[in-house]
C-alpha cells in the first residue's frame, strides 16, 4: 500500500505506476484467434494500459481464416498475422489453443472468469442450396473445398473427385474465383505456396480443364472484386470465355455507378468483346473458364446409376429491380449443364456457440447493439458472428475495432464492474485441467510454425502445414 491509500501496481517493464485505488486489472477473454478476435485484443491492449486479455481457440494453431481460408497464392494477404504475432507475445496477452468454448469450458464458465468474453469464432459452416441432389458424391461446398487445399484438419480427408473435364461453381464472390483459380493454375505457381502436399498431389492429377461459374444475378451484382477478376484473366494457359450478349446495353448503365463496380464491370466488357487472335498465347490456352449470369440452381442431376454428379438443371431468371437490390426471378425456362463437380460458393454461416448465448438463426449471427450481445450483459461479438459472412479483413478489422471500443466505453462507465477481481485462466485452467484438456501456448505454435516452414524450405515452400492435429500436439510434447 502506498502513501494515501494508493497501492502499487508493476505491470511488466516500464508500465509501473501508481494507481488511485487498488482497482484489479480488468481481465476479458476473446474466443476465436482469427483477424476478428486478434483485432479486438490489439484494440483493447492499445487503449488500456492494464487490460489483460486471453484469446482461446479451438484448433492448437492460431489466425483462423488467415491461414484456413486465404488462397495459397496470395501470401502478401498473410502478412498481417506478423501483427497479430506481435499482439500474442505481449505480457498483457495469453494465447490458449486447443481449447473448444461450450465443450471444454462453458461461457458461463468463462464469464465466471473474466470482467468480459468476447465471442470472434467466425463462421464454421456454409449455407445450403436447398435443392434435390445437392448431397451426391461430386458436391462439394465451397468451405470445405477451400479447407481441403489450405489444410484445415476437419477438411483433411475430402478427396474431392478431379477426374471430370468441367467444373461448376455456384457463386460469384472472391472465393468462387479462388477455387476456380486453383483449379486451373499451372502446378509451377501452386508448387511454390503453402498449397498442402496431398492437395498438390490431387491437382497434379486432375483432369478439369473448364470451370464455369454460374450466378443468380447480373454483372453488375457479382461480389467478386477486380482484383481477382484480373488475376484470372492473366492466368497463364486459360482463356477467359464471356458473352457479349451478357453485356448488351451496359456501357450506358455503368456511367452513374461507384468507381470500383464501374471498373470491374468495364474489365469484363473489354473481355467479352476481345477477339481470340487479339491474345494468341490465350487462344491456344488448354484450358478455359466463363461466368455464366442469370442462372439460378433447381437441381444437381445424378448419372443413370445414381452414383454421383453428371450436372446441374438450372432456372434462368429476369432481374426486378437494379443495382445492389436487384432480384432474381425465374422466367420459366430452364437448361442443363453437364459437368462432373459441382461447387457451391454462395457464403459461410455462423453457429451457435453454446445454449447461454443468444443466436439469431435465421441471420446467422449473435444478436448485438454494437458489439454488446443483446440481454446479455458483460458478453460482447466481432467479426462474422457480428455482421455476417462478409466483407475482407479490413472490414472485419474496423468491426473489431468497434466492439473493442465499446468493452472499452463499458470498463470506463462502470457498466463492468471491475472492483472484484477475476481469475481468468487461473479459473479457466483448472476447468481444463479437471476435464483432461490440455492448452497450447503461443510458444507451443511457434515450434509447429518452425516445424512447418523446415518442412516446407525443404520441398522449396514458404511451409508445409501440418494437417492433423494430433501431429501437431505430439510435435509440442502434448
Amino acid at each position: 500500500m502506498g502513501p494515501g491509500g494508493a497501492c502499487w501496481r508493476g505491470g511488466g517493464a516500464g508500465a509501473c505506476r501508481w494507481l488511485s485505488s487498488c482497482t484489479p486489472a480488468p481481465r476479458v477473454c476473446v474466443v476465436g484467434s482469427g483477424p476478428a478476435g486478434f483485432y479486438t485484443a490489439q484494440h483493447l491492449l492499445k487503449h488500456h494500459d492494464l487490460v489483460q486479455v486471453d484469446i482461446y481457440e479451438k484448433l492448437p494453431v492460431p489466425f483462423g481464416l488467415v491461414r484456413f481460408g486465404v488462397a495459397p497464392d496470395h501470401p502478401e494477404v498473410k502478412n498481417v498475422t506478423k501483427t497479430f504475432g506481435q499482439t500474442a507475445r505481449l505480457e498483457r496477452c495469453k494465447y490458449y489453443g486447443n481449447v473448444t468454448v461450450g465443450r471444454d469450458v462453458t461461457v458461463a464458465e468463462l464469464q465466471q472468469a473474466y470482467h468480459a468474453v468476447v465471442l470472434s469464432y467466425g463462421a464454421e459452416d456454409n449455407r445450403i442450396l436447398g435443392i434435390p441432389g445437392e448431397n451426391l458424391p461430386g458436391v462439394y461446398s465451397a468451405r470445405a473445398f477451400v479447407g481441403w487445399y489450405n489444410g484445415l484438419p476437419e477438411n483433411r480427408d475430402l478427396k474431392p473427385d478431379l477426374s471430370c473435364e468441367t467444373a461448376l461453381i455456384l457463386g460469384h464472390g472472391n472465393v468462387a474465383l479462388d477455387i476456380a483459380r486453383i483449379l486451373l493454375s499451372p502446378l509451377d505457381l501452386l508448387r511454390k505456396t503453402d498449397i498442402t502436399e496431398c492437395s498438390l498431389a490431387a491437382l497434379a492429377c486432375s483432369k478439369v480443364k473448364r470451370v464455369w461459374l454460374a450466378g443468380r444475378r447480373g454483372p453488375l451484382q457479382v461480389a467478386f472484386t477486380i482484383k481477382e477478376l484480373r488475376e484470372m484473366i492473366n492466368l497463364p494457359g486459360t482463356q477467359p470465355v464471356l458473352n457479349p450478349t451478357d453485356f448488351t446495353g451496359l456501357e450506358n448503365a455503368v456511367k452513374d455507378i461507384p468507381r470500383p463496380r464501374k471498373r470491374l464491370t468495364e474489365l469484363m466488357i473489354k473481355t467479352a468483346l476481345q477477339k481470340p487472335g487479339e491474345m494468341a498465347a490465350q487462344a491456344a490456352a488448354p484450358r478455359q473458364w466463363g461466368l455464366k449470369f442469370q442462372r439460378s440452381p433447381q437441381e444437381v442431376l445424378p448419372t443413370a446409376d445414381g452414383t454421383r454428379a453428371r450436372g446441374v438443371r438450372m432456372a434462368l431468371t429476369r432481374l426486378e429491380g437494379s443495382g445492389e437490390s436487384a432480384k432474381a426471378i425465374p422466367t420459366g425456362d430452364v437448361e442443363e449443364l453437364e459437368c462432373g463437380l459441382v461447387l457451391s460458393s454462395i457464403g459461410y454461416r455462423s453457429l451457435p456457440l453454446d445454449p447461454a448465448v443468444p443466436f439469431d438463426s435465421q441471420r446467422g449471427i449473435i444478436p448485438n447493439s454494437m458489439g454488446r450481445v443483446e440481454g446479455a450483459p458483460g458478453l460482447y461479438c466481432s467479426g462474422w458472428v457480428k455482421r455476417g459472412p462478409t466483407g475482407v479483413i479490413i472490414t472485419t478489422m474496423n468491426d473489431s475495432f468497434d466492439t473493442a471500443q465499446s468493452v472499452l466505453e463499458d470498463l470506463r462507465g462502470g457498466v463492468l464492474d471491475v472492483s472484484v477481481s477475476r481469475e481468468g485462466f487461473g479459473a479457466v485452467g483448472s476447468i481444463l485441467s479437471s476435464r483432461g484438456v490440455r492448452p497450447v501456448s503461443f510458444s507451443d505454435w511457434e515450434k509447429i510454425d518452425a516445424a512447418e516452414v523446415a518442412r516446407g524450405k525443404a520441398a522449396g515452400k514458404p511451409r508445409e502445414k501440418i494437417v492433423d492435429p494430433q501431429e501437431m500436439l505430439q510435435l509440442i510434447g502434448h
